[in-house]
């Protein structure tokens, strides 16, 4: 008598799992039969644009030579990132993207705790930048800040110049970013 006692708890454990599973399994289907809002086969990038001309950067810091980086960055990723042709010529162009170098700083990460020398420091980049429609004159970003930074140790033999770099490459990424269309 007991073994069937035990077999039938375990038939109803086994009736109650099945018909959960049954019940999630509906749900979702019921889910997935709403208005699909986060998947989509369109470009990210505005499609009335197909060619970008990239001016270069202005530098309002004092250390100079990073709105060379951040100009051939960012060039060199709108043309793989993106489907626009980067064009030499700004009459040519669809659109151009400008934007100024506002503010350059240089931190201490960490330092050794008997004599207080830096031993990782952070570059952080912080720009302006914006991108107008030449055919309409409409702003695609107007204003928009973006910052980005990286890190650099001397210990490691590298320099404020290295960090500099990687951070006007993280600032064009995240320029990049902001050329795709609001969801």
């Amino acid at each position: 008598m007991k073994t069937n006692t035990g077999r039938n708890k375990l038939m109803c454990y086994l009736h109650a799992a099945v018909v959960t599973l049954l019940y999630a399994l509906l749900v979702l289907a019921f889910c997935g039969c709403s208005e699909m809002s986060g998947y989509s086969n369109e470009s990210l990038y505005p499609d009335e644009v197909s060619s970008v001309y990239v001016e270069m950067f202005d530098n309002r810091s004092f250390r100079r030579g990073v709105e060379y980086e951040l100009t051939d960055a960012l060039a060199k990723r709108i043309e793989v990132e993106t489907p626009y042709k980067v064009i030499s010529s700004r009459d040519l162009a669809d659109t151009v993207i400008s934007g100024q170098i506002v503010q350059i700083s240089e931190s201490v990460l960490s330092s050794e705790r008997e004599i207080g020398r830096a031993m990782e420091k952070e570059v952080e980049l912080q720009a302006v930048v914006n991108w107008k429609n030449l055919k309409t004159g409409g702003l695609l970003i107007d204003n928009q800040i973006v910052a980005a930074s990286a890190s650099f140790s001397e210990w490691q033999n590298q320099d404020f110049s290295y960090a500099a770099s990687l951070a006007a490459n993280n600032l064009a990424r995240r320029i990049v970013e902001l050329m795709e269309k609001e969801w």
